[in-house]
């Protein structure tokens, strides 16, 4: 995203910064040049009369939050589709039956309405994984890469061409569906090789895609806790193979924690040598997993504790917001850190390694480099809020925040 020029540079005074790579904000100043990047980040900055100066009065400033892991093409269904069991097969089934109901200009007004909602709570990036079924075929991606122009100036959106439901048995249809995709500018490639008749192949086809195309590869790896239905290794070896790492991402990997202690760290070693970055969905699988236990249902989440342990590179994200797979969602990525901490088993003094997981955590994997943070160049989006540091954001939350997107302010207010 190439935020539009400002009027006349910017510079924030007054607050308390959270710079990139610090561990406590400091009290320090922000220019933010017309370019809508940060020109300089210091102790009482020398600047012209052409500059507008904004009083944070004491606020605390930090990079804007980052959802990886989101489905804003099913976002605001709950109300259309129906999910009569409550778990994964119900929402699956439910969704299939009403994909052939679905419209370009529904998928842009409801996707819409959730992108505000995460800009208030200070979402600046979001990754939006966007089916290919049967039935929507590639409508939706075409639907979501036209919405990604379309708010270009007020959230960096990443497009996946997302192979679900039984797109994932027709394996020459879904690669040709991914090809076209590609073609129409999708940002990352993924898809649901658990539910296909042939996960191996559909591993195979879609990494040979990703390969080719240079395009990341960010899959559904799984979503359930079967332990003899693992496709960890597989996975490792073709990321390997193809010189793919830091390029993977499993997202769920419930399954691990379906494992004992000494298998499940077998494969967390496999995935932090492989550079396999993994991403976990609270939400979705506290809602979904684990209603057919008979008692001590599960939490259904993976071992976060032991991948942030091994050095695996870990994000926590939305997923769904309010549809058949997860019928709440406010858009609050300091909701989903704090879900995420509790869920998760996190320790008491894990609160700030929790907020990592919802901003340079899943920057960094989401490939946002050096344009994401706070610090020279990096694009100026910013959360200004009242918290004290950012584990208070965590802990506490903020009701009053602000948000800057190319350094303009896009939600709430600045003295």
């Amino acid at each position: 995203m190439n935020p539009q020029s400002l009027d006349r540079p910017i510079v924030l005074k007054g607050g308390r910064v959270l710079s990139t790579g610090a561990k406590a904000p400091e009290l320090l100043e922000i220019e933010i040049g017309t370019d809508g990047r940060i020109a300089r980040v210091g102790a009482a900055l020398a600047v012209g009369e052409s500059h507008q100066k904004i009083e944070l009065g004491g606020k605390l400033v930090v990079a804007g939050l980052v959802d990886m892991h989101q489905h804003l093409d099913k976002s605001r269904t709950r109300r259309l589709v129906q999910n009569q069991t409550g778990d994964i097969p119900g929402a699956l089934a439910g969704y299939q039956a009403f994909a052939a109901t679905v419209t370009k200009e529904g998928i842009l007004s409801r996707a819409a309405r959730t992108l505000e909602a995460c800009l208030a709570c200070g979402t600046v990036a979001i990754r939006s994984h966007t089916n290919i079924d049967p039935d929507t075929r590639t409508r939706g991606v075409e639907a979501m890469i036209e919405f990604r122009e379309r708010h270009a100036q007020r959230m960096t959106v990443q497009v996946v061409a997302h192979v679900t439901s039984g797109a994932t048995r027709m394996h020459d249809a879904a690669r040709n569906w991914l090809l076209a995709a590609i073609d129409m500018g999708a940002d990352v490639l993924g898809g649901v090789p658990f539910i296909s008749d042939k996960p191996i192949a559909f591993l195979d086809m879609v990494f040979a895609l990703s390969s080719k195309s240079g395009l990341p590869l960010d899959l559904h790896i799984d979503e359930h806790l079967n332990a003899d239905k693992l496709l960890f290794e597989p996975l490792a070896e073709r990321t390997e193979a193809l010189g793919m790492q830091n390029r993977v991402v499993a997202s769920h990997s419930s399954a691990l924690s379906a494992l004992g202690p000494v298998a499940a760290a077998r494969i967390i070693e496999r995935l932090a040598r492989a550079g396999i970055a993994v991403v976990t969905l609270p939400a979705a699988n506290l809602f979904l997993q684990g209603r057919d236990a008979d008692s001590l249902p599960p939490r259904g989440l993976t071992r976060v504790p032991e991948l942030l342990a091994a050095g695996v590179r870990v994000a926590a994200g939305s997923d769904n917001i309010q549809d058949p797979f997860v019928p709440t969602g406010s858009g609050d990525m300091l909701e989903i850190a704090r879900w995420t901490l509790l869920s998760a088993h996190l320790g008491l003094t894990d609160v700030a390694k929790a907020y990592e997981l919802v901003s340079s955590s899943p920057a960094a994997i989401m490939g946002l480099g050096k344009d994401w943070g706070v610090h020279k160049g990096a694009r100026a989006d910013l959360l200004i809020t009242d918290a004290e540091d950012q584990e208070d954001l965590v802990a506490s939350g903020s009701l009053n925040r602000a948000v800057m997107v190319g350094g303009r302010l896009v939600s709430g207010r600045l003295q």
